[in-house]
């Protein structure tokens, strides 16, 4: 499609301004669209919640609920846009590339509407099956530049869902490009967004964390193996990478959903790595830097230190799916603040005779019997910015019940 050696941004910018790709949803359908989702995902909980200055007490049970949770703008306008699309094609064969969001009652939903997901195994999806006039969406977390040329070039009708934030951070590696500046992109290599922005940057190299920001640091200063380097990186770089040319000059980016304070340290740690190495004239060519943490994902986590901070807490409900990345820092800052955390992505983790199914950040899962104490208990609660308050509201509904059962309360009393 693009002119033979053209930049991934001359070519991004060809395929999204194409007469099939549509970025805006459908204003036709979103009034209804606004009023199913409305119906489907809002919770009078939680809006009793919100006007209770985010505290209740229920039979013995004090909900204390973070001040900023759960669904953000991206999100809601990525959900909104796949209903729209169903609703715009009632009849069309309509894909979706990737789960929508990370939520599984969300992806359920859009099941049951008759969207179908494209096949993957392992890191490989099969788009075998998406034909000329189908409809295909692409999720909130983005697409990779191959997957949309490949649409393109097959005549489909394409829906970009993809989060403003997301593509801000695509935004930002066209600068590493023209500072020809290798991308250090802070992110976890396996996860859908951060695939999809690799294929944007022309170099790049995926950190997942501090440590193997620090590994990378070494070798820039001449510590380290090569081989082990290309070894320990062989899924999280960009093909032909050569770690003893390509970083000499470098710019940081970001998995909108890292932790804040990781990525500002990681950034401040190359920005004094490069100094080192070459000195304080040539920084300003060795090292570039921007903000592109989204905002959902920093109100979230300021609001989940404010309410680690507000104190006698007996534990933390953490409600989101278990592949979302958000949700899983939520409950890594839990963990790192000492306080008894569970992580959950539905109601169905919290069973009846008092036990809780959940996962700590590290993505191991665990089950506590008589996780709930018979006597009054506090709990913080947050979500991840793709889950629904109705979710929010089913686990909160389940703890209430088990505390009545413990106490020995009829559970159609009010206690």
């Amino acid at each position: 499609m693009a002119a033979e050696g053209s930049s991934k941004r001359d070519l991004r910018r060809a395929l999204v301004s194409g007469e099939k790709f549509n970025r805006r949803g459908f204003k036709d359908t979103a009034d209804l669209v606004k009023a199913e989702m409305s119906t489907e995902f809002t919770s009078d909980l939680l809006a009793e919640l919100r006007a209770a200055a985010y505290t209740i007490v229920r039979g013995g049970v004090t909900v204390k609920l973070a001040k900023a949770y759960g669904f953000c703008w991206g999100v809601e306008r990525a959900v909104a846009m796949a209903y729209e699309t169903r609703r715009q094609f009632p009849n069309e064969r309509i894909w979706i590339t990737n789960e929508i969001i990370h939520n599984p009652s969300v992806n359920t939903r859009l099941r049951e509407m008759g969207v179908l997901f494209v096949p993957q195994e392992g890191m490989v999806k099969d788009l075998s099956g998406v034909a000329a006039g189908d409809v295909v969406i692409l999720p909130a977390f983005g697409a990779t530049l191959e997957e949309m040329q490949f649409l393109t070039e097959t005549g489909c009708q394409i829906v970009d869902t993809t989060c403003p934030w997301v593509s801000k951070v695509w935004a930002t590696l066209d600068k590493h490009k023209r500072a020809d500046c290798t991308s250090v992109i802070h992110g976890k290599w396996g996860h859908e967004e951060t695939i999809a922005t690799a294929s944007f940057a022309e170099k790049y190299l995926v950190v997942a964390n501090m440590d193997e920001a620090k590994y990378v640091a070494d070798y820039i200063l001449g510590s380290g193996d090569r081989d082990d380097f290309l070894a320990k990186f062989s899924n999280a770089m960009s093909t032909d990478f050569d770690p003893d040319t390509d970083l000499s000059a470098v710019g940081v980016a970001n998995q909108t959903t890292m932790l804040k304070s990781e990525t500002a340290a990681i950034g401040k740690l190359f920005e004094k790595t490069m100094l080192v190495r070459y000195g304080p004239s040539e920084l300003a060519k060795r090292f570039v830097a921007y903000d592109t943490i989204c905002d959902a994902t920093q109100e979230r986590q300021d609001a989940m230190v404010d309410l680690l901070d507000s104190g006698d807490l007996d534990m933390v409900i953490v409600i989101g799916g278990f592949n979302s990345s958000n949700t899983s820092h939520l409950q890594e800052m839990a963990e790192h603040a000492g306080v008894t955390s569970y992580w959950v992505d539905s109601a169905e983790c919290v069973a009846p005779e008092n036990r809780i199914r959940y996962r700590s950040s590290n993505g191991e899962e665990h089950v506590v019997d008589s996780f709930l104490p018979a006597g009054p208990v506090t709990i913080g609660v947050t979500s991840g910015a793709s889950t629904p308050d109705k979710v929010v509201e089913d686990v909160l509904e389940r703890v209430f019940m088990i505390h009545k059962l413990s106490a020995g309360v009829p559970v159609g009393a009010r206690a």
